[in-house]
């Protein structure tokens, strides 16, 4: 094997020192490996897939993650992940209105009451 070090980025990990002058240029992809995807899925609890979206969907996104300083990718898994779990933004604005509008109508209610009774 010839090497290759240098197209390997630096890394903490013990195994890079092992392995970093290895060319793995001819290596098949993980997916291609049915039983190194399998491992990968199971100790990552995340599975690579391939997805068309709409051309907006995905600049919404990317907009996102760079204002945020987020990945795109991990924006969408979060919104997907909600969307699993029957979170939805109408519910989630529809909450912080009521709250909002609950910790006003009490202020306003203990400040008409403090009036009538001095008054």
């Amino acid at each position: 094997m010839r090497s290759n070090g240098d197209a390997m980025k630096s890394s903490s990990n013990k195994l890079h020192e092992r392995f970093k002058n290895y060319d793995f240029s001819d290596a098949k992809p993980v997916a291609q490996t049915p039983h190194l995807a399998k491992l990968q899925a199971l100790a990552g609890k995340k599975a690579r897939i391939t997805i068309r979206v709409d051309a907006e969907v995905l600049a919404a996104f990317k907009a996102r993650a760079e204002m945020t300083g987020a990945n795109y990718q991990t924006l969408m898994n979060d919104a997907l992940k909600e969307s699993v779990q029957g979170v939805r933004l109408a519910d989630v604005v529809r909450d912080a209105v009521r709250k909002t509008l609950g910790n006003r109508l009490r202020t306003r209610s203990r400040a008409r009451l403090k009036k009538l009774r001095a008054g």
